[in-house]
C-alpha cells in the first residue's frame, strides 16, 4: 500500500510578478525551490492566502538569490504582486518509509526570504 503525503512546502512566499503573456507554471528562485527538494517541470499546488484560489502548475527555476515568486500564463489571473502563496508538492510513499517521513517546509518572510526551515 502506499500513501500520498506531503513532500515540499514553501509557506507565506510573497508573488513578485505575474505574466499573463508565458505560457504557463510558477517561477521559483532557483535556491528556494532547491531547499525544499522542489524540481523543474515539478507538479505542484498553489493556494493564495489573499483570495483564497487553489491552483496546480509547476515548477520553473528564477534566479538563484532573486527571491522571485512569479505567476505565469493563466495562474497570472489567480492572483497579484504582494499576495502570499502556499506551495506545496507531495510524494507516494510506501507504509513503511510514510511512518517516518518529513517534510521539507520553509517559511518565507516578505522579501522572500527564510524565516524558518
Amino acid at each position: 500500500m502506499t500513501i500520498c503525503l506531503l513532500k515540499s512546502k514553501i509557506h507565506r512566499a510573497c508573488v513578485t510578478g505575474a505574466s499573463v503573456d508565458y505560457e504557463g507554471s510558477l517561477t521559483i528562485a532557483a535556491d528556494l525551490a532547491e531547499r525544499v527538494g522542489l524540481r523543474r517541470y515539478e507538479r505542484i499546488l498553489v493556494g493564495n492566502m489573499a483570495n483564497g484560489e487553489r491552483f496546480e502548475t509547476y515548477v520553473i527555476y528564477g534566479p538563484a538569490g532573486s527571491g522571485a515568486i512569479e505567476l505565469n500564463g493563466a495562474t497570472a489571473l489567480l492572483g497579484k504582486p504582494g499576495d502570499r502563496l502556499t506551495i506545496m508538492s507531495f510524494a507516494w510513499l510506501e507504509a513503511a518509509a510514510a511512518a517516518t517521513h518529513e517534510p521539507a517546509v520553509i517559511v518565507l518572510d516578505a522579501e522572500n526570504r527564510i524565516l524558518r526551515g
